[in-house]
């Protein structure tokens, strides 16, 4: 032990720190591109928290295509193996960008869903087209800004971005096909599977919205109970 008023401390010591983002100092745009370069990390956080509580094969699927996504993404860098510009840090090759790839699809994706998936009636609302245009252009915009900040951080050249961007564009419409065609209508059967009652997944997929249908479902519940309830206590 340490005498009083004397202690040993290594010869340096490192903050700890969750990310390995680095930005230049003093640069508030580039602070915030960095914290922005981190949104494929807050949507897998968002993807296992809808799985944990919501347990949708659909969501499920959503987060497989991410996963492989990231493994196509991972061998088109070996097999290309173009280095990042200035000697980034990171992986030691950059094209093509994983972050662009990983937003352009989760966006694609979210797009293709908000408009062929969740089907709109003849009488549909402004409102309710409204939020599908504003939540797209926010996915794309988010997207692109994300895109943009792996270049101007300097971990990417633009033509790495965009090749990623292409790639995960491609890979998005193609799961979003594979799902609709081929997953879709196994649905049912996989959510029939003894485990898959166990874990309570299920499949909502003729389901037109169901954000929609979980409100109505949950409203009209809610009212038969609390009409019970008032009616033991009388």
């Amino acid at each position: 032990m340490a005498a009083d008023g004397q202690c040993s401390l290594p010869a340096s010591w490192r903050p700890v720190t969750l990310t390995h983002v680095e930005y230049p100092t003093g640069d508030l745009s580039g602070h915030l591109l960095a914290y922005l370069s981190l949104s494929p990390v807050f949507v897998i956080v968002g993807f296992v928290t809808l799985i944990i509580f919501k347990r949708e094969l659909h969501t499920i699927s959503f987060l497989g295509g991410l996963a492989l996504n990231e493994g196509v993404n991972w061998l088109i860098k070996h097999v290309v193996q173009e280095p990042r510009p200035c000697g980034a840090v990171g992986t030691k090759y950059g094209m093509p960008s994983s972050h662009s790839q990983f937003m352009w699809f989760f966006s694609v994706y979210s797009f293709l869903f908000l408009y062929l998936r969740m089907h709109q009636t003849n009488n549909a609302r402004f409102l309710d087209l409204l939020w599908r245009h504003v939540l797209s252009l926010g996915l794309l915009t988010a997207a692109f800004l994300v895109s943009y900040s792996r270049v101007y951080l300097l971990y990417h050249t633009w033509s790495q971005v965009l090749y990623g961007g292409v790639a995960g564009s491609l890979m998005a419409i193609a799961w979003f096909i594979f799902t609709q065609e081929v997953l879709t209508p196994l649905f049912p059967r996989i959510a029939a599977w003894p485990i898959s009652e166990f874990f309570l997944i299920r499949d909502t997929s003729l389901i037109p919205n169901v954000l929609w249908f979980e409100y109505t479902v949950t409203r009209a519940e809610a009212r038969n109970r609390q009409r019970k309830l008032g009616t033991k206590l009388q």
